[in-house]
């Protein structure tokens, strides 16, 4: 589970073993066990908090999306199976996140959260970082916020289908704010003025 350094973009993400509730049971994931579909891994901070139910209840409401991409999303943080399972059975009018369309796993001995570099020791907790990891378990795309603010589902989404554009169109690439239908450029001093003439 450990890594040479700082994990970065471009390198193969770390694999690992561990229970999470799905569907309100539990059950055993490999992060492996999802090689051939893209993954979104998200890390947060703790059960039963405050910015963190938006983020998941977020997701959860967005999985559609996703799963029409390819794509599987996992939840993780520090705490146990029994707490993430009496989370999802909380009503979200109550503070709970109800049922989710994926997994919460359960990093109760930080090692998935240390592996991937998001744990503060100083807090035991990990911050929110968020993997794109690609169907041959490559990480494209990491994030990491500090624990006040959560991220843009949106925001994932479209980074997603940039990655899988590009993935798809090894000549192109995406410019900023790039949308599904917005022109492409090509990666040359020459080719590239097309864009920017029309632009």
């Amino acid at each position: 589970m450990s890594t040479e350094g700082c994990l970065r973009v471009g390198q193969s993400a770390p694999d690992f073993t561990a229970t999470a509730v799905v569907d309100q049971e539990f059950k055993t994931i490999k992060l492996s066990d999802y090689r051939g579909k893209y993954v979104i891994l998200f890390f947060y901070p703790l059960d039963f908090t405050f910015v963190c139910p938006t983020e998941i209840i977020a997701f959860s409401d967005r999985y559609e999306d996703f799963k029409k991409l390819n794509t599987e999303i996992l939840g993780v943080s520090v705490d146990s199976e029994f707490s993430h399972l009496a989370w999802i059975q909380s009503d979200r009018k109550a503070g709970g996140v109800g049922d989710l369309n994926y997994p919460l796993v359960s990093d109760i001995k930080k090692e998935i959260s240390t592996a991937y570099n998001v744990l503060d020791p100083a807090a035991g907790i990990a911050l929110r970082g968020l993997f794109i990891i690609d169907k041959d378990g490559v990480i494209q795309h990491a994030t990491i916020n500090n624990l006040a603010f959560g991220r843009n589902v949106d925001e994932t989404l479209r980074t997603l289908q940039a990655i899988q554009y590009v993935q798809s169109h090894p000549d192109e690439v995406c410019p900023a704010g790039w949308q599904p239908g917005d022109k492409t450029m090509v990666p040359d001093p020459v080719k590239s003025k097309v864009y920017f003439a029309a632009v």
